[in-house]
C-alpha cells in the first residue's frame, strides 16, 4: 500500500497540472522516517491512520476534481461547517489539508496556502465526563483480572492508554516504586511516547505497586521483557487491544456500576488530573 506521503504527492501533482517528470519528491529520509506528510516526528502509527481516514472519507471526495489555485479559503470554512463531525474532527481536517497546500508550496507546486485563511474552532460541544472518586473506586470491582489491574493503574496514574499497555515488567520498578515509560502502543504497533515529558518515571502508590506484584505472580507472562497486560490471543507476543478492553469489559462494568455518559480510557486520564487540581495540585505537576 502506498504510503500517505506517496498518495497526496501524487494527488498534488495531478492537481498542481505538472509534468510527470518532475523529480520524485524523497518519501523516506536518511534516518527511515518519514518526512511530515507520513510518519514525520511526531507522528505515530495511529495518527497517519487517522489521516488516511480524514482523507479517503472527506477531503478526497469533496475536492478531488479541484485544481490547486481553485480551492478557495471561505469555500473550504463553508464545507467544514456541513459536515456531520465534532469540531474537534473538524480541525484536524482543517489541519491536515494545511499541512497539505505547505507540501504543495514548498515544493512549487503552488505559490500560497489558502487554508490558513479558513477559520475552525477545536472547542468541544459538549463537556466531557470527569468520573468521580465513588465512581473510580466502584468501576474495577465489576472488573476481573487482568483488567481490573489496568483500570486501577491507569486510574491511579493518569497514563494515556497506550503508554499503559506498552508497560513491560521491566518498566515497573518495585524497589524505588516508580514506572518507567518509555514507549507506547497503539493499533498494535509500538512506538515512542507522544511527548518527552511522557518518559519521565511515574510514582507508584505502595499499594497500588502490591496490586501490580500481585498480578504478577498471577500472569502467564511474569519475565522482565513480557508485558505487563499481556494478551493470550497473541500468546503473550502483544498486549491486549484497548478497544477490545474497553468494548468487551470496562463497558459492561460501567453499565454494572450505572456510570452514565461517553466513557473511555481517557476518561480516567482526565478524571485523574481534575481530582489532583481540586485538591490543590499546582497545574504543570499535573
Amino acid at each position: 500500500m502506498d504510503t500517505l506521503h506517496k498518495r497526496i504527492e501524487t494527488i498534488l501533482k495531478e492537481h498542481a497540472g505538472l509534468s510527470a517528470k518532475v523529480v520524485a519528491v524523497p518519501s523516506v529520509s536518511h534516518d527511515g522516517r518519514e518526512n511530515e506528510m507520513c510518519e514525520g516526528e511526531g507522528k505515530t502509527f495511529a495518527t497517519i491512520r487517522t489521516n488516511e481516514g480524514y482523507l479517503d472519507r472527506w477531503i478526497l471526495p469533496r475536492w478531488s476534481s479541484y485544481r490547486l489555485k481553485d480551492v478557495k479559503a471561505v469555500i473550504v470554512e463553508q464545507w467544514l461547517r456541513s459536515l456531520p463531525l465534532a469540531n474537534g474532527s473538524k480541525a484536524k481536517i482543517r489541519n491536515l489539508m494545511h499541512t497539505i497546500f505547505n507540501h504543495a508550496v514548498r515544493w512549487e507546486w503552488h505559490d500560497r496556502n489558502p487554508i490558513t485563511q479558513v477559520r475552525q474552532s477545536s472547542k468541544r460541544q459538549m463537556v466531557p465526563v470527569v468520573l468521580t472518586i465513588e465512581q473510580l473506586i466502584s468501576l474495577p470491582e465489576h472488573l476481573k483480572e487482568p483488567r481490573k489491574t489496568a483500570v486501577l493503574l491507569d486510574i491511579l496514574t493518569g497514563l494515556r492508554v497506550s503508554e499503559l499497555l506498552a508497560l513491560k515488567w521491566s518498566d515497573v520498578d518495585f524497589e524505588n516504586l516508580e514506572l518507567h515509560v518509555t514507549r507506547s502502543i497503539a493499533l498494535q504497533r509500538v512506538g515512542p511516547c507522544k511527548t518527552e515529558a511522557s518518559q519521565k518515571p511515574v510514582p507508584l502508590d505502595s499499594e497500588l505497586a502490591e496490586v501490580l506484584l500481585m498480578w504478577r505472580r498471577r500472569s502467564p507472562y511474569p519475565m522482565d521483557d513480557d508485558w505487563v497486560f499481556a494478551s493470550p490471543a497473541s500468546r503473550g507476543e502483544l498486549p491486549y487491544w484497548s478497544f477490545s478492553l474497553l468494548r468487551v469489559y470496562i463497558r459492561p462494568a460501567l453499565k454494572a456500576t450505572e456510570i452514565a455518559g461517553k466513557v473511555g480510557w481517557h476518561t480516567f486520564r482526565r478524571s485523574y488530573a481534575t481530582i489532583l487540581k481540586s485538591h490543590g495540585e499546582d497545574v504543570k505537576t499535573v
